[in-house]
């Protein structure tokens, strides 16, 4: 079984610790912390999907694209895409499977809310070039690390090209 490292994860006995008592726009009042800190919620389930998709395209960078609600920044699904750029320095979306997800997220309710990709030769902080192609600013930015023994996943927001970290948060459903 492969492990992995999330930075900022909190799970404690398959329910959340982050409190959703309070959210404005994919940001939640943290226990213990003080005011808002971003957060993404991710299912296990989504969470191991990603991985294995990440690892299964070894030598190149993988990607995909993550649906669910905006509002609250919760993962509802996740939709695996083709690297088109077929690239181990770069990703790029297969145009087609972004129509297809795009299409699938809208007849489900949900709507894209982010990208993943891996990184296969550096750690899961966005690139300048992952900067400069941040199409929307309301994104989440998931990036997988398979630099190290084990994958490292983390979450960003990029906005005007600056990069903030977000806590990544996983659920049992």
């Amino acid at each position: 079984a492969t492990r992995c490292r999330v930075q900022g994860r909190r799970r404690v006995q398959g329910r959340r610790r982050v409190q959703g008592r309070r959210r404005v726009q994919g940001r939640r009042r943290v226990q213990g912390g003080v005011g808002f800190r971003l957060v993404l919620t991710m299912p296990t389930t989504v969470f191991g999907e990603i991985l294995a998709h990440c690892l299964a395209g070894l030598p190149d960078e993988a990607c995909g694209l993550i649906a669910g609600d905006a509002a609250s920044g919760s993962v509802l699904r996740w939709y695996p895409t083709r690297n088109a750029a077929a690239s181990a320095k770069l990703y790029e979306v297969d145009p087609r499977d972004l129509l297809r997800a795009d299409r699938d997220a809208e007849s489900s309710g949900t709507e894209l809310i982010g990208v993943v990709h891996s990184h296969t030769h550096t750690g899961a902080y966005p690139s300048p070039t992952d900067v400069v192609q941040a199409p929307d600013p309301a994104w989440h930015y998931v990036l997988v690390s398979l630099r190290d023994t084990h994958p490292a996943m983390r979450s960003y927001r990029i906005v005007g090209g600056r990069i903030s970290e977000e806590l990544l948060a996983l659920e049992s459903r």
